[in-house]
């Protein structure tokens, strides 16, 4: 018995100052761990940059910016400890919306903003309210939305020819042949790899299919990705609005994106904390304490927003990952890419789309979790998700959240003729009641 009280006392991490950040017992396990996830982030992160319609060496350089962040408030204020931080895909094309509505010029500004949305919702602990306003399952079709508009995004990827290459006059032309044979070829090898190495080895389908593209680059002659270099410098995040109603739109802008970034956060808190090897709990103030700094300082040099994404923070685990350490590696490998962009133009496009398709078609079958909460919540989170991609991402989910409360109203109104004030507040404590019956 003895022995066995020393053995699980000796696999918890110290409680004293810095065990998040870093432990030595686990230091090598962590480093390999930051290596196998880097890996698979960067054509990850490159994807959603793209999605985003920021310039790739941006988007790496908010995932390295908000590593370091990650890494320096482990030692003090730890959220959770194995959470990898960096620009999240179901983000992307809310920030795309931004850069069309203000220009990328104003983007900084937005990015800004959205911080000081943060802060204050960090500062209140505003986020368990946000929790009862928005339930987590119209989230997931909130996701589930953005997914199908990823997955469409980079479908014609597949099938694209190399740039300056003569439009062939019949589609199915040898050279596009070609390009749609590899790709089937990619997503299968992908699909196989994740399938058999999900549990045990996640990188190795993303290691794999860039090894693919690499090898097909030498005999084929491919779309290739063009990574401009472009030059970032910090500064302050002044706006260019030319009207006052541009200015209200930025607000209720910024306000969404603080939102829907501030809830992914939680929910990826409460998966990261369920696969934590340790099983350590997770504070989520504490984790928006990290990435509203980090969006703040990012806003200074026209970087992205940032969270502790479910699927880094899953390769980061599986990986071998114990501590922040991990986080610091990765964000140390990609920022040599951030000064090496021209090592990135090796990767064909193929293998970069293969990678987010499958991001998206995972984000939208990511509806199917709903079905926990009941047959109704399934219905109402497919709508949202139905809605975003059709009309909007903020116009969807208002719509959803308007239909959801006036069938909430009739029910109790017309059937069980409750008084409004109580079925207001009823209407709130569900959610509370919904969330706690999950956790």
């Amino acid at each position: 018995m003895a022995n066995t009280t020393e053995n699980t006392i000796n696999e918890q991490p110290d409680a004293g100052f810095g065990s998040a950040a870093f432990d030595k017992r686990y230091a090598v396990r962590d480093v390999q761990a930051g290596v196998i996830t880097a890996t698979m982030a960067i054509p990850l992160s490159i994807g959603i940059a793209m999605m985003s319609d920021y310039p790739i060496q941006v988007g790496l350089a908010t995932v390295a910016f908000a590593s370091f962040i990650g890494f320096l408030f482990a030692w003090f204020r730890p959220g959770n400890f194995i959470g990898a931080p960096g620009i999240a895909a179901g983000l992307a094309p809310i920030l795309a919306m931004g850069v069309a509505t203000f220009g990328i010029q104003n983007m900084a500004f937005i990015i800004f903003l959205t911080a000081t949305f943060q802060a204050l919702i960090w500062k209140f602990n505003w986020q368990r309210y946000l929790l009862q306003a928005v339930p987590s399952y119209l989230v997931e079709g909130l996701l589930a939305g953005i997914g199908l508009k990823i997955a469409l995004k980079f479908l014609p990827f597949l099938w694209m020819l190399p740039v300056g290459m003569a439009t062939p006059e019949s589609f199915w032309s040898d050279a596009r042949v070609q390009v749609v044979a590899l790709s089937v070829v990619g997503a299968i090898l992908f699909i196989v790899l994740f399938q058999f190495f999900k549990d045990t080895k996640p990188a190795l389908p993303y290691f794999g299919l860039i090894i693919f593209g690499l090898i097909a680059a030498q005999f084929f002659d491919l779309k290739m990705l063009q990574v401009e270099d472009v030059d970032i410098n910090l500064g302050l995040p002044i706006p260019e609005f030319d009207s006052a109603l541009m200015w209200i739109y930025a607000i209720f802008f910024a306000l969404m994106l603080a939102v829907v970034d501030v809830i992914e956060q939680v929910m990826s808190n409460a998966a990261i904390e369920k696969i934590d090897p340790l099983k350590r709990p997770c504070n989520s103030n504490n984790s928006l304490l990290s990435i509203w700094v980090s969006n703040m300082g990012s806003s200074f040099f026209g970087g992205m927003t940032n969270l502790d994404g479910l699927a880094k923070s899953s390769t980061n685990r599986l990986a071998g990952a114990y501590t922040k350490l991990s986080v610091l590696v990765i964000g140390l490998l990609i920022t040599f890419f951030v000064f090496n962009v021209h090592y990135l133009d090796y990767l064909p496009y193929f293998a970069l789309s293969i990678i987010m398709v499958f991001v998206g078609l995972k984000m939208v079958l990511g509806v199917l979790h709903t079905a926990k909460y009941g047959p109704y919540a399934m219905l109402l989170a497919t709508l949202c998700g139905l809605l975003v991609f059709k009309v909007g991402i903020f116009e969807g989910l208002i719509i959803t959240l308007v239909i959801h409360a006036m069938i909430y109203y009739v029910i109790f109104k017309k059937i069980e003729c409750q008084p409004t004030g109580l079925i207001v507040r009823q209407y709130f404590q569900k959610f509370k009641e919904d969330e706690k019956e999950i956790n």
